[in-house]
């Protein structure tokens, strides 16, 4: 169905008469249109008026007519609300569409053939009508657009809410669990600094026990003088650190540190693990090959020939 056609159904006009004029006029814009309808209209429901086929009850209803017709003959409708009168149907029925009317009755009185001023009158309201007709369709559809947008930015407030309430739950979670690992480095830390004491209150008891027990001193045999070299006194060591994925980090420490101090260091500052994760790991020197034993861990740097600089491998336990 053209928009036309549509437009003239809304009006009030007949599907006949609306399909009619489009016909006639190539269905070229609804003013043409209301122009065939306001000369044709008439004469055309006539012949449709005439050609329609009589039913049983319409034969009865003109016969009853006939019968009570007087000497006066109806020769127009008249609207009873506004005394306007009316030659053809399609008339009648645009009237009530655009006013509301709905009280015709017949009158004897003749309706005058319309002056081209009162067709262009006629035609200047039915456009009246269309653009009153399209205005309130277009307000109808910007206020349904309006209330499409309203549902659109509810719907997307709300999934802004749960996707913000999502991000806050995952961010606190994430929170916690750092806060977790951070605890479980302390006590590890802790840990390890409470054996170290332990491990050096051991070497002190056993110092103290070899310090109580007689030693004899075996006779001294003269011998030829001779001058040792004295070793040098080394008081730090440069320790560098190989980690898994090649990086490496270099730190200094106390000779007489214990190799635990080192592996506590690298337990709290190798880079090659995601943040918060942990894992065993091995110490070992390259050449020679050594890797360090958990006593060894208990034992100075000096002892374990890592003084005055030594380059340590850190592998996966």
């Amino acid at each position: 169905m053209s928009s036309n056609l549509q437009s003239l159904l809304e009006m009030g006009f007949s599907q006949q008469l609306a399909e009619k004029a489009i016909q006639e006029t190539g269905d070229q814009n609804i003013e043409v249109a209301m122009d065939w309808l306001i000369v044709n209209s008439e004469k055309y429901s006539q012949q449709l008026d005439n050609t329609q086929p009589k039913t049983e009850e319409c034969a009865a209803n003109e016969a009853e007519v006939s019968r009570t017709e007087t000497a006066s003959t109806a020769k127009s409708i008249k609207c009873d609300e506004c005394n306007r009168l009316f030659s053809s149907s399609s008339e009648i029925e645009f009237h009530a569409a655009k006013t509301g009317h709905s009280q015709f009755s017949e009158s004897t009185d003749e309706k005058k053939p319309l002056t081209e001023e009162e067709k262009k009158e006629q035609l200047r309201k039915v456009e009246e009508l269309m653009k009153l007709k399209r205005k309130e369709r277009e307000e109808k559809e910007k206020a349904e657009q309006l209330e499409q947008e309203k549902r659109r930015i509810q719907s997307g407030k709300e999934l802004l809410s749960i996707k913000k309430k999502f991000e806050e739950d995952e961010i606190r979670k994430i929170a916690e669990e750092r806060r977790r690992e951070k605890e479980e480095e302390k006590k590890a830390r802790q840990r390890v600094k409470e054996q170290i004491e332990q491990d050096k209150l051991a070497r002190k008891q056993k110092a103290g026990n070899l310090a109580t027990t007689p030693v004899v001193i075996p006779p001294v045999q003269p011998s030829v003088p001779v001058t040792p070299s004295q070793p040098k006194d080394y008081k730090e060591t440069r320790i560098q650190i190989r980690l898994p994925n090649g990086s490496t980090m270099t730190q200094t420490f106390g000779a007489k540190e214990q190799l635990a101090s080192v592996r506590l260091f690298i337990q709290m500052n190798r880079t090659d693990l995601v943040a918060g994760v942990t894992e065993p790991f091995r110490i070992q020197t390259n050449f020679p090959r050594k890797i360090f034993t958990e006593e060894e861990y208990e034992k100075p740097l000096d002892i374990l020939g890592l003084v005055p600089s030594a380059v340590l491998m850190v592998t996966k336990a």
